[in-house]
């Protein structure tokens, strides 16, 4: 059975190429770079951090297979003005819960332009939970364990995204101490840094979980408040 030895120069190297030359007839002609630098050791990447994840979260999927634990790379463009085929970036998602996987809070890694960025929570809220969310925060206890973690991984180093609203949504008190996540319809944690030396070997599982177990709150609050 073959491990996870790391990502390599390689990798990176295809996805400058792509985002030069982002075409069919480009991807075609290089395909057997992308089954051998970025697909199988992206597989090999989710089998080896299911582990140590499962330490954090018992429930977590990782499924090394494309459209499930590894994003696919085709782009829909039947609705963007954008047409070119291909996203130039490699995505990774760990999600925990029984809704379809990106309505789940979980644990992402994005390569593009040489550079790792790590992720924690849900990128956005299907409609069906922003309610439930806007409530948890707005509660007394809820919301300011919230604030508390929030501040605890800024001060750390980690920035908190998802701020998407100009205005406190209507029925919510926008003096409450805590009234910055209401406008809010997605929280994560992120890092964001130039590859490290740690991506080339087989540590680097050890440095993304570092990462994941600094940012665990807020994936334990959301999993708490959406169930």
């Amino acid at each position: 059975m073959q491990r996870f030895d790391g990502f390599s120069k390689e990798t990176l190297a295809f996805f400058a190429g792509l985002k030069k030359n982002n075409s069919r007839a480009w991807f075609d002609a290089h395909r057997k770079e992308y089954e051998q630098f970025v697909k199988k050791p992206t597989q090999l990447f989710v089998q080896a951090m299911e582990e140590p994840l499962m330490l954090l979260d018992s429930g977590i999927n990782a499924v090394p297979k494309v459209n499930h634990s590894i994003f696919r790379l085709n782009r829909d463009t039947r609705f963007s003005n954008d047409k070119t085929p291909y996203k130039t970036n490699l995505g990774v998602w760990f999600w925990s819960g029984v809704r379809p996987r990106m309505e789940c809070s979980g644990f992402y890694l994005q390569v593009e332009n040489g550079e790792v960025m790590l992720g924690t929570g849900i990128y956005m809220f299907p409609r069906h939970l922003i309610g439930v969310y806007r409530d948890a925060v707005a509660d007394p206890k809820r919301g300011a364990l919230l604030a508390k973690l929030a501040a605890n991984m800024e001060k750390d180093g980690y920035g908190i995204g998802g701020e998407y609203y100009k205005k406190v949504p209507t029925g919510y008190d926008k003096e409450l101490p805590q009234a910055r996540f209401l406008r809010y319809n997605g929280i994560y944690a992120g890092f964001e840094t130039k590859a490290p030396k740690e991506f080339y070997s087989a540590k680097f599982v050890d440095w993304c979980f570092i990462h994941f177990r600094k940012t665990l709150p807020l994936h334990q609050w959301l999993k708490d408040t959406l169930g």
